[in-house]
């Protein structure tokens, strides 16, 4: 939805007066959404449309129940600036982060602030069934906490652990290899009757750094993410690549060592064989390390333990941030990116504490000019990034909407 060019979506004729229209709508409101409070006249200038144009578009969104005036400041020329908000209660998005052992699902309004959550899952890997059915609990969970939102949602995004496929009659397809899951259309994954989006979820951990995070307004970024799997969204000229079916950015199963280690995919030597958070306690295990669980905290002992002088321990981390920087830097030379944001919750265990290593290990892989022209960051959205970015798919749905198709209530 950036407006590009003068030519419709299909690319073979004239954009009309209602396309245009339709497109200063959608930027209108995702501006507000985007600004929280802006004016008039500073959307105007945001969009490049006269304040008459703004006007008439933002009267209808309030029509909608979609925008608000949200009191006034002193202007310069002393007359009261009025301030436009998106309304919260105007719609609500929900977005679920879905993993292989539960998963977490998110209320958000309008603002898009979250309301509400909701966890379904355990300690072990479940199978795909299972998944379905806490996708349903959860969503039955927060419908009876939230009964007035219920009506205002637009629809649900799932940011799901696989290649996600749009196919030709429209379906979605989850093709989870690594976790031995059947491929699964999409809309069997919730027996609730509201619309549903999906994506893979180091894609919508993307969205929402591109949304509002990280890689907001970089042209050129890699939003890493790391946890039990490892994925990868590419920005490209501002925008997400999906590759020719959606399965651009597996970058965990891109293989690093020849006959190396088994990786949950089937293959040897892949990335996440090395890098992902079960590899790297089971590296830990072998060097004699003593843990507990398998999750945030077993890789906060790690980090603790390294800190504290640990041979074992040191030696695991040392050989991680050396295969997370080769592995990194193979894409900063690749993609000659501006930015690299690194998230997930392996990720952002890792950034507390060693950001200035791994940081140093990608730049000492890569080319020197492509390696000196990024930085690299922790996402902004920390573990709600997943639901977050799932929950932007319906809300680019409802900025993508013909006036009148969405009232609230």
């Amino acid at each position: 939805m950036n407006g590009r060019g003068s030519r419709s979506a299909a690319g073979s004729s004239p954009a009309t007066v209602s396309d245009v229209r339709q497109r200063n709508r959608s930027q209108a409101l995702r501006s507000i959404v985007l600004s929280g409070q802006t004016s008039r006249a500073e959307l105007a200038r945001e969009c490049g449309l006269s304040v008459a144009s703004v006007t008439n578009l933002v009267s209808e969104l309030m029509e909608e129940g979609l925008v608000v005036e949200a009191g006034s400041v002193a202007s310069s020329g002393g007359r009261p600036v009025t301030l436009l908000a998106p309304n919260p209660f105007g719609a609500y998005f929900l977005g679920a982060d879905v993993g292989e052992r539960g998963v977490a699902v998110e209320l958000f309004d309008l603002s898009m602030t979250r309301v509400d959550r909701e966890f379904r899952g355990g300690r072990e890997e479940e199978r795909i069934e299972a998944i379905s059915q806490d996708l349903d609990e959860a969503l039955d969970a927060l419908r009876e906490r939230n009964p007035d939102a219920w009506p205002r949602l637009v629809g649900i995004g799932l940011g799901l652990p696989g290649i996600v496929e749009n196919e030709p009659d429209g379906r979605q397809v989850l093709y989870a290899q690594s976790l031995g899951w059947p491929p699964v259309a999409v809309a069997d994954l919730i027996s609730h009757d509201i619309p549903v989006f999906a994506e893979n979820g180091a894609k919508t951990q993307a969205m929402a750094e591109l949304w509002d995070g990280a890689a907001r307004g970089i042209g050129e970024a890699l939003v890493v993410l790391l946890g039990r799997g490892v994925g990868l969204g590419i920005v490209s000229d501002g925008e997400l690549a999906h590759g020719v079916t959606s399965s651009a950015g597996e970058w965990g199963h891109t293989r690093i060592v020849r006959d190396g280690r088994e990786c949950r995919c089937g293959g040897r030597g892949c990335v996440e064989a090395y890098i992902g958070a079960d590899a790297i306690l089971a590296a830990w295990a072998e060097a004699g390390g003593s843990f507990d669980g398998s999750g945030w905290g077993a890789i906060g002992q790690l980090l603790a333990a390294d800190a504290a002088g640990d041979a074992a321990a040191s030696v695991v981390v040392e050989d991680l941030v050396a295969t997370l920087g080769a592995a990194l830097g193979s894409l900063v030379n690749l993609t000659n990116p501006e930015r690299v944001v690194i998230g997930g919750w392996v990720g952002l265990r890792l950034m507390e504490s060693l950001a200035a290593r791994v940081e140093a290990a990608t730049r000492e892989v890569a080319l020197e000019r492509p390696g000196s022209q990024f930085d690299l960051v922790a996402c902004r959205f920390g573990g709600d990034t997943v639901a977050l970015g799932a929950a932007i798919m319906p809300l680019d749905a409802l900025l993508g909407a013909p006036r009148g198709s969405w009232v609230a209530d």
